[in-house]
């Protein structure tokens, strides 16, 4: 139970120390450190004076000016509270992914496994999709989503929803989800978006997410071919530099990984069609605590640092029709790779 407000201070050197409510003394009974209570709002400015003394500044789950809302938990009366005792306050994002966001070698080995699977899965249901054109029967997209779903059961995936299968128009919604009551026919001679993402059932285990594009045709027109060339030159564009700053020892910032993506789809013409971050973290959950590929939903100035994981998923969106490329990457201590295939182009399913 914590009905009361209670602090805890883990300073860069020395034993943390905490400031707990009277009436609920058991409080951060489970970390480390002593701990002092209170009683009464005088108690409460004095202990946290006390539990203050010495610092200059502390590091707490803000951002400034709401930057990186992912981080920005704790509320502006607590931040202004603290900045009362004269203490500035700044941003724990690169802290909270040493944390939260760096994968163990166990998990980077389950993020392999499931890439794999999902690549199987893609694997399958583009050949569905061909198989079904061939005969001329046809798929609507909600059938071929819950025939993945069967095919993530069958090789042991989780996620939080099912994968996204969206044709032609349907495909220029970065969010488009169909379902039984919203879903049409997969048509010929049209661009097909396959987005799975799901990890093993095991406890610490790693999402992967990825995002495949095919064309139900034989030949792939000039205005499909060129977007998702300009999606794919954006992404190759963000690995090129992560591993770049990876094999130099160089630090890079979230932002710079969207910016440099982001120039690339702009000189190609279709700036204004890419609506969306660049790329997100990977964890536990599909959208993970650590730093985003992100100069234009955010400013993230969080770094890549070694041990984490996320996507590279630029795209190109329209009212005819949507395109995008998405790839998992992994910082190792002197390098970053790739953990699956990369797409260069359509994938033809006449």
């Amino acid at each position: 139970m914590a009905t009361r407000r209670w602090f805890y201070l883990v300073p860069a050197e020395g034993p943390p120390r905490g400031l707990v409510h009277a009436i609920e003394p058991h409080n951060l009974d489970a970390l480390p450190g002593q701990k002092q209570s209170y009683s009464g709002r005088e108690a409460l400015a004095t202990g946290l004076r006390n539990l203050l003394q010495g610092m200059k500044r502390v590091a707490m789950e803000y951002s400034p000016r709401n930057s990186i809302p992912y981080i920005s938990r704790v509320d502006a009366g607590t931040v202004e509270l603290v900045r009362e005792h004269g203490i500035d306050v700044v941003s724990s994002g690169d802290l909270v992914q040493r944390f939260e966001a760096v994968w163990s070698d166990k998990a980077l080995a389950l993020h392999r496994a499931a890439s794999e699977r999902l690549y199987r899965i893609k694997d399958h249901a583009f050949a569905l999709v061909r198989e079904r054109m061939a005969a001329g029967v046809a798929i609507h997209e909600y059938e071929l989503q819950q025939q993945m779903v069967e095919w993530f059961r069958g090789e042991g995936l989780v996620s939080d929803s099912a994968p996204c299968v969206a044709a032609q128009e349907n495909a220029g919604n970065p969010h488009y989800q169909p379902g039984p009551e919203a879903s049409r026919i997969i048509g010929r001679n049209e661009v097909l978006l396959l987005d799975l993402w799901g990890k093993l059932p095991e406890p610490g285990a790693v999402f992967a997410d990825i995002t495949w594009m095919a064309f139900t045709g034989s030949r792939v027109p000039a205005r499909y071919a060129d977007a998702f060339a300009a999606a794919r030159d954006g992404r190759d564009a963000g690995i090129e530099l992560v591993q770049a700053a990876a094999r130099e020892g160089r630090t890079i910032r979230g932002f710079e990984v969207d910016r440099r993506a982001r120039d690339v789809i702009d000189r190609l013409g279709f700036g204004a069609q890419f609506i969306h971050r660049t790329g997100h973290s990977l964890g536990e959950e599909v959208h993970g605590n650590g730093v985003h590929m992100d100069d234009y939903e955010t400013h993230d100035e969080r770094r890549l640092i070694p041990g984490t994981g996320f996507t590279i998923e630029p795209g190109i969106y329209n009212e005819e029709f949507g395109v995008r490329t998405e790839i998992n990457m992994f910082v190792g201590e002197r390098d970053a790779e790739v953990t699956g295939p990369t797409q260069t182009e359509l994938v033809l399913l006449a």
